[in-house]
């Protein structure tokens, strides 16, 4: 079945409705048009009432269809919602009917907004906090709002929804056990070379956000760090009609986007340095380690404690060592002693 994907941008309450599907029989489909907010119940009164506090609402990152009933039910109970870009905000809740009040919240204002929002909670309304896309706080204003209600003792409450580096991790076919979602590099080029430094050496995939218009730039500054044969995916456009995923080495990206321009937004993933297995050091090399921690007054189990976890070698192994070595110059030293 063909999935229809909505541009975010374009979009209009009366565009593009979604689709429900009522099978018949196995071989045929009966479909019925019907507007967004059909799909959400209008009934809440058998539900119990939205607790004060902010809530932190994730929104689609493209489609408008990723959101969820939950979601929908916040913002149309919220006093008020703070949103990045009320105009591109105002689609999404024209689109599901949700009218509610309006307030700009972004990087430029959100220091002279918090403490009329603080007290506008402390006055026990609910306030929804959404960004342009994906969930607030992450590479998006929130995150000090959040702080200080934290700080305050206001609840704070998560509402999930659609999220880039999850959705670009789970399809980009490179290790998700662990990773580090880096965010936007610094704009400081000093900071942006520790950084690098610092990813290239981990061994857990690494995330990042580029611009589009940079792609090219990140692509050469990243290379020599991480190396042209290392393996990395493209995430562009997620959830959006132009959805791409492009997969293959640094190297080959540095040549395929030095002449390709690429539009929309970008989430760039790095595999992990491949682990190395240390080699097992020699007995003389243990032997040393062994003498200068036990010439620093260790006793012997703590030198070998201390061998073992730096090296390879199992624990009894440097044990035998160190009582064969040392053991009677510390029987000796012991002796003394008393």
């Amino acid at each position: 079945m063909a999935i229809l994907r909505l541009p975010y941008a374009s979009i209009s309450a009366s565009a593009f409705p979604p689709l429900s599907i009522l099978f018949r029989s196995p071989r045929t489909a009966a479909v019925s048009f019907c507007s967004a907010s059909e799909f959400v119940p209008k009934d809440d009164s058998k539900r119990s009432p939205l607790k004060p506090g902010l809530y932190l609402v994730g929104t689609p990152i493209g489609n408008l269809e990723d959101i969820t009933l939950r979601a929908i039910r916040v913002l149309r109970s919220a006093n008020v919602i703070l949103s990045e870009d009320t105009r591109h905000s105002g689609k999404l809740l024209q689109y599901y009917n949700i009218k509610a009040h309006l307030l700009s919240y972004h990087k430029f204002n959100e220091a002279q907004r918090e403490q009329a929002v603080l007290n506008r909670l402390k006055q026990g309304e609910i306030v929804a906090l959404i960004s342009d896309a994906g969930t607030p706080g992450i590479s998006d204003p929130g995150s000090q709002l959040a702080k200080m209600c934290a700080k305050e003792n206001i609840d704070v409450i998560p509402i999930p929804g659609a999220c880039a580096v999850v959705a670009a991790l789970s399809a980009s076919g490179l290790d998700t056990d662990e990773f580090t979602f880096v965010g936007f590099l610094p704009k400081h080029s000093g900071t942006r070379k520790e950084r690098l430094v610092v990813s290239s050496n981990e061994t857990r995939t690494q995330i990042f956000y580029v611009p589009p218009h940079k792609l090219s730039q990140f692509l050469d500054e990243t290379t020599p760090y991480f190396g042209e044969s290392r393996r990395c995916v493209i995430a562009r456009e997620i959830t959006k009609l132009h959805e791409e995923f492009w997969r293959g080495s640094l190297g080959e990206a540095k040549q395929e986007f030095l002449i390709r321009q690429p539009k929309g937004e970008i989430t760039l993933l790095i595999e992990g340095k491949e682990e190395t297995k240390a080699e097992n050091p020699t007995e003389s090399q243990l032997e040393q380690e062994l003498a200068v921690l036990i010439s620093d007054g260790h006793s012997l189990s703590t030198a070998v404690k201390t061998v073992a976890e730096r090296t390879s070698m199992r624990k009894k192994e440097v044990y035998s060592l160190a009582l064969k070595k040392f053991g009677k110059q510390i029987q000796v030293e012991d002796e003394a002693a008393e």
